[in-house]
């Protein structure tokens, strides 16, 4: 590969740590569109070609991950294909109220729409739309 082209990588999975999976099953499902997938004594959590591997009850993720990320601590951001406004209105049907938004944000696509909200363990998460760019 020369130094003037990109390299061959993207983005394929994170890590959220949770208390109860069968709650945060639910919640993921509902309010995020997650596949949720067996794993062993665990779950993961498939968007598309993205997935979040999870840590939970039952689960040691050592020696690979020295300070394991605890519950609560994660933050992430999902794109919203549609207006804010929708997102927003799916929130609330499944009674996840926001945090924060809409407010102008710059996410992987340039400008967009974002609202933050929270999962079980409160984890900030984050809907970003790029319908109707700031």
């Amino acid at each position: 590969m020369s130094e003037d082209q990109p390299l061959p990588v993207e983005l394929d999975h994170c890590v959220v740590h949770v208390r109860d999976f069968t709650v945060s099953n639910a919640f993921y499902a509902a309010v995020l569109g997650a596949q949720v997938l067996p794993r062993g004594a665990g779950f993961v959590y498939r968007f598309k070609d993205r997935q979040l591997n999870l840590h939970g009850p039952g689960l040691d993720p050592k020696p690979v991950a020295r300070v394991p990320v605890a519950p609560g601590n994660s933050d992430l951001c999902f794109r919203w294909d549609g207006p804010i406004e929708d997102a927003l209105a799916h929130l609330a049907r499944h009674g996840v109220a926001p945090e924060l938004g809409p407010v102008a944000r710059f996410g992987a696509l340039g400008p967009g729409l974002s609202v933050y909200f929270r999962d079980p363990d409160g984890s900030l998460l984050e809907f970003i739309s790029y319908a109707r760019a700031p």
